[in-house]
């Protein structure tokens, strides 16, 4: 049956878009500030043994799987599970986990983007106190160096203060650097608390609304123009690598049918590791820099995501020659590292719905590009308020953290079991003329999804509620609002099935064994490839086993060698 989305579709124009863009979409803002906090936090030599392990169990045959199937059908996360028409929560749980997570993603953009502007200056405005928002207990870099003598004022240089009465109470005691004054109390304005948003910041909304033109120029055209330690580990691997995301799934989809599959599947995951490690050296160098400045330590120093990149950094670029060079270098650096990563995500939106309805929408993606661009603008005000960093700090604690690894579970079932490894494998000998290694098949049936149950149940028992900062508590209803975020991108999962399944007709199992199936129109998604499918398919020769089941061996012809699978499969 000719696949309904058979409509022209895009793809790379050059063999390295496709692996360049993943490196680009994997690489961000996580690599800079979560990694190197983690790493740290863990022991330094210690995290990377549960991280290489965790690439090599669930990040490796994930990525791997979702390229193949990403490549094979040429379609998004959502229309892709024709292949299992059960499992079709599972794209727009992806969706919804990429949706969620672009509000917040392009707001601490927006903050690399203000202080880029602030850094062409002759004087960086968080290098000094005695501006109108320093307080008295504001010391710059020369008055630390005065103070090392007394540890506890050394201990609170990268402390969040979260709220301004007990910020003006209790510094009688204690110091705060000029960066992060100016963090808090100029860039954030930050109030008490969740339950004060205050007012919008207004320099804050039109870098937000900057970021979000960014978005649309380079994406409305297409994508031409684009222990706790072993838990942090999976998580990690989870968050760079971006399986469960849909973004993986998206670019494979505009790779020509017989690219090469494996091989950037290894390269991809390798690089953004290495690129992590990279910035873990980078990162320590710069904060033992400032440490020997300060006459402290590196644990009086290390703090993970705002803290980090927009306090202790900029302060140790403060200290350094040419300040304003270096810091236009960083910032232009996390900028451009940010929008790689959002252009992923929000392509994976955006090509999900146009899929859903190629022969309407396809023409008309720069309006559904712009609609949605707006839309998530207005949602991410909610992030530039006053009291916008609370939220913010929510949506990334819950949004994408158990929901991935249930997705990645589900995903890795529904394709190594309902649809089938044997499947699999016949794909990919379709489109490479190679067999994988039978290394694969375990990963994908016993390993990978093993290993994402113990890290899951693991994580689930471990996890506090969210905290910003030493002192600040959220209240209950937040705690909730959290817990919502993080099962509102499973939701779709089981509730899609439930409609599926009372969608059609016949008895319960006869309905089960339907939706497991491949739908008659899945398959490659461009004609050519479509066609030679077909043609593929037409040589299969079937011979009864037994009366109960049916074998099928399927010939492929790939140029002048030929490769043969067979499958087994039960009779109805």
């Amino acid at each position: 049956m000719k696949p309904q989305n058979m409509t022209d579709r895009e793809g790379w124009v050059g063999k390295l878009d496709f692996i360049l863009t993943c490196i680009g979409y994997a690489v961000g803002l996580g690599n800079i500030w979560r990694f190197p906090y983690l790493c740290y936090k863990s022991g330094g030599g210690a995290f990377l043994i549960p991280y290489s392990l965790f690439l090599i169990l669930c990040g490796l045959p994930l990525f791997f799987l979702e390229v193949t199937y990403g490549q094979f059908s040429s379609l998004s996360p959502v229309a892709i599970w024709k292949v299992t028409p059960l499992f079709k929560g599972v794209g727009i749980g992806m969706n919804m986990i990429s949706g969620i997570v672009c509000i917040y993603y392009n707001v601490i953009i927006a903050w690399t983007l203000y202080y880029l502007f602030l850094s062409f200056r002759a004087a960086l405005p968080w290098s000094h106190c005695g501006n109108d928002w320093n307080t008295i207990h504001c010391k710059d870099d020369s008055g630390f160096r005065n103070l090392t003598s007394n540890t506890d004022l050394l201990s609170n240089l990268n402390q969040m203060v979260m709220n301004k009465s007990g910020y003006e109470n209790n510094q009688s005691e204690k110091y705060v650097s000029a960066s992060e004054e100016f963090w808090e109390r100029y860039v954030l304005d930050m109030s008490r608390g969740i339950d004060s948003p205050g007012n919008i910041r207004w320099h804050l909304f039109i870098c937000l609304a900057v970021s979000w033109l960014c978005v649309f120029m380079c994406l409305f055209k297409g994508v031409k123009i684009l222990g706790k330690v072993w838990g942090d580990a999976a998580l990690q691997i989870f968050y760079s690598v971006g399986m469960a995301w849909g973004g993986i799934i998206t670019m494979a989809s505009y790779n020509k049918f017989n690219h090469n599959v494996y091989r950037d599947s290894m390269l991809v995951p390798v690089i953004n590791c290495g690129t992590s490690l990279f910035a873990g050296f980078v990162i320590f160098s710069v904060l033992g820099y400032m440490a020997h400045e300060l006459n402290t330590s590196v644990d009086e120093i290390v703090t993970q995501g705002p803290g980090l990149t927009f306090v202790a950094y900029p302060q140790a670029i403060a200290t350094m020659p040419l300040a304003p060079l270096w810091s236009v270098l960083f910032f232009l650096m996390l900028f451009t590292v940010g929008l790689d990563s959002q252009f992923g995500m929000f392509e994976t939106i955006i090509s999900s719905i146009i899929d859903e309805f190629p022969e309407k929408l396809r023409h008309r993606k720069t309006v559904i590009t712009a609609l949605a661009c707006f839309i998530e603008f207005l949602l991410g005000i909610s992030c530039i308020t006053q009291g916008g960093i609370y939220v913010l700090q929510i949506l990334d604690w819950y949004s994408a953290s158990f929901s991935l690894m249930l997705i990645s579970l589900t995903e890795c079932l529904a394709l190594a079991w309902a649809y089938g490894v044997d499947n699999l494998y016949r794909d990919i000998i379709l489109m490479t003329g190679k067999k994988p290694h039978f290394w694969w098949r375990y990963m994908w049936k016993f390993v990978t999804p093993t290993v994402i149950i113990f890290i899951w149940t693991f994580s689930v028992i471990t996890l506090g509620p969210v905290t910003y900062g030493p002192n600040y508590k959220y209240p209950y209803w937040a705690i909730i609002l959290g817990w919502l975020l993080a099962v509102i991108s499973v939701l779709p999962i089981p509730v899609v099935a439930l409609y599926k399944i009372s969608s059609i007709r016949g008895s319960f199992r006869n309905r089960l064994k339907k939706l497991l199936r491949p739908d008659p129109s899945w398959g490659p998604s461009r004609p050519e490839d479509h066609l030679r499918y077909i043609q593929e398919l037409e040589k299969t020769k079937k011979v009864s086993i037994n009366g109960s089941m049916e074998c099928r061996s399927y010939s492929i012809s790939m140029g002048d060698s030929d490769e043969s699978s067979v499958v087994f499969i039960p009779k109805n």
